[in-house]
C-alpha cells in the first residue's frame, strides 16, 4: 500500500515537473511570435530571410522531438512497475534503476532511427526542393491543379502528360535508328559495290594471266617445233 502511494506521488510530481517545462516551452514560443509580430521589420524580410527563420527542417525537427517526449512521457514509471509488479515489490530501488536504463535507451535509439530517416530519405534536400515549388507557385499567376472528384479522369490527366512523353521521346529515338540504319545500309552498300569492282578486277586479272599465259605457249611452240626434238 506504501509503495502504490510512494509510485502514485512520484507520478503526480513528474507530470508536475513536464507541465512546468511544457508550459515554459509554450511561453517561450509565445514570446517569440510576439515579438516577430511587433517588429514589422520582421514581417516584411525578404524570402530569403523568412526561410532561414521558418526553416522547415527545424521544424521537422521540433515536432519529431516533441513526439519523442511526449512518448518518453506516456511511458511513465508506474506503468513500466505495473508491468513487472512482482520484481518491483521485491526490489522498487534496482526496478528504478532499470526503467531509467530503459528510458534512456529507447529514447537514443528512437533518435537514431530518426536521424536515419532523415539522412536516407534525404529530408533536408527534399524540403529545400519543396521551398523551390513554393516559390515557383508563387509567381505562377496559373491556379494549381485540383482533383475534379472523378478518379478516372484525374488517373487519365496525370497519365496522359506522361504518356505523352514517353511517345514524343520514342518517335525521336526511332527517327535516331533510322537514321543510323540508313548511314549503315549506305556503308554496306559501299562495301559491296567495293568487292564487287575488287571481283571485277581480279576475273580481269586472270583473263590477262589467261591470254598471256596462251600467248607464250604460241610462241613458245613457233620457236621450238616439236620435230626438232624427235630423235
Amino acid at each position: 500500500m506504501e509503495e502504490s502511494e510512494i509510485a502514485t506521488q512520484k507520478e503526480i510530481v513528474d507530470n508536475k515537473r513536464d507541465r512546468d517545462s511544457t508550459e515554459t516551452k509554450t511561453n517561450e514560443a509565445k514570446g517569440e511570435v510576439s515579438s516577430q509580430m511587433s517588429d514589422p521589420e520582421s514581417v516584411c524580410k525578404p524570402p530569403g530571410e523568412t526561410e532561414v527563420r521558418f526553416n522547415r527542417m527545424k521544424l521537422f525537427e521540433k515536432v519529431m522531438q516533441k513526439s519523442l517526449e511526449r512518448f518518453i512521457h506516456d511511458a511513465s514509471f508506474n506503468r513500466f512497475a505495473s508491468i513487472f509488479r512482482p520484481l518491483y515489490k521485491k526490489n522498487p530501488q534496482r526496478m528504478e534503476s532499470i526503467y531509467k536504463q530503459f528510458k534512456d535507451e529507447l529514447q537514443k535509439a528512437i533518435q537514431e532511427d530518426i536521424n536515419r530517416l532523415i539522412e536516407e530519405g534525404q529530408l533536408e534536400r527534399k524540403f529545400n526542393e519543396l521551398d523551390k515549388l513554393e516559390r515557383a507557385a508563387k509567381n505562377n499567376p496559373d491556379p494549381a491543379w485540383r482533383p475534379s472528384g472523378v478518379p478516372e479522369q484525374d488517373f487519365c490527366s496525370f497519365l496522359i502528360p506522361y504518356y505523352q512523353k514517353q511517345d514524343a521521346y520514342m518517335r525521336l529515338e526511332l527517327k535516331k535508328i533510322q537514321a543510323e540504319n540508313a548511314d549503315l545500309a549506305q556503308k554496306v552498300q559501299a562495301g559491296r559495290e567495293s568487292i564487287a569492282e575488287t571481283e571485277n578486277r581480279i576475273l580481269a586479272t586472270v583473263d590477262e594471266w589467261k591470254a598471256s599465259v596462251t600467248e607464250f605457249e604460241r610462241l613458245a611452240s613457233s620457236l621450238c617445233p616439236a620435230k626438232v626434238f624427235d630423235v
